[in-house]
């Protein structure tokens, strides 16, 4: 449910890569990759996108709040191409978070199974019984004064998970308006969550092709 969805306008659109079957944008904080159910939510990205580029379709999603590398594709065939990919496990990425308070492990991974909390939906939580497998590798990059800034590695795709794995370890993604304890929520005026790299194959050459957007955080 959105209360106040007030997209940002600058950036508008900012596109990283196009090409005749491929195109890679770099999604602001604040944005819906996909329209809401309501008229009020109709500004979004595949929106933007569409206003350029018509054939354009969305491959797969970044939550609202969280910004980044994000691919489209251009026309059907590569649509399908791409969505197996990502279905397949065969892409690679790589998101920046800052993370509230010190993680003492520099490396490590989080294998905890995650389900929709279905009375707190969107929420997701870890249900050892039901939940989905989920996998997530992190690294710290840097020890601020009251939070880590890590590294993150998804190996599956769950809804959530990131935020979810990082909780789980008492680390919550700053500004993180689901999950965040108010010390965490405060600590930033939007989720210090990023996709900063995107790597697949083309869909017609098959190169193996990566994309990166620095955070704005």
């Amino acid at each position: 449910m959105l209360l106040n969805y007030n997209p940002p306008l600058d950036p508008y659109l900012t596109i990283l890569y196009q090409d005749d079957d491929l195109l890679i944008v770099n999604k602001p904080s604040e944005l819906l990759t996909v329209p809401g159910k309501d008229p009020k939510h109709a500004d979004c990205l595949i929106a933007r996108v569409n206003r350029v580029f018509p054939t354009a379709k969305i491959v797969h999603r970044l939550d609202m709040a969280t910004s980044g590398v994000l691919c489209l594709a251009m026309n059907k065939a590569a649509h399908r191409h791409l969505s197996m990919q990502f279905q397949a496990r065969q892409t690679a990425k790589r998101y920046i978070a800052r993370v509230y308070g010190k993680i003492n492990n520099t490396t490590g991974s989080v294998d905890l199974p995650l389900i929709c909390d279905w009375p707190n939906r969107p929420k997701q939580m870890v249900d050892h019984e039901n939940g989905k497998p989920s996998l997530t590798h992190f690294n710290v990059l840097e020890y601020e004064e009251f939070a880590t800034r890590v590294e993150l590695t998804p190996i599956t795709g769950r809804s959530h998970q990131l935020r979810v794995h990082m909780l789980s370890l008492g680390h919550p993604i700053l500004g993180d308006r689901l999950y965040a304890h108010p010390d965490a929520l405060a600590a930033a005026p939007r989720l210090q969550l990023h996709a900063q790299m995107l790597q697949l194959a083309h869909p017609i050459t098959e190169q193996l092709m990566t994309f990166e957007a620095k955070p704005d955080f």
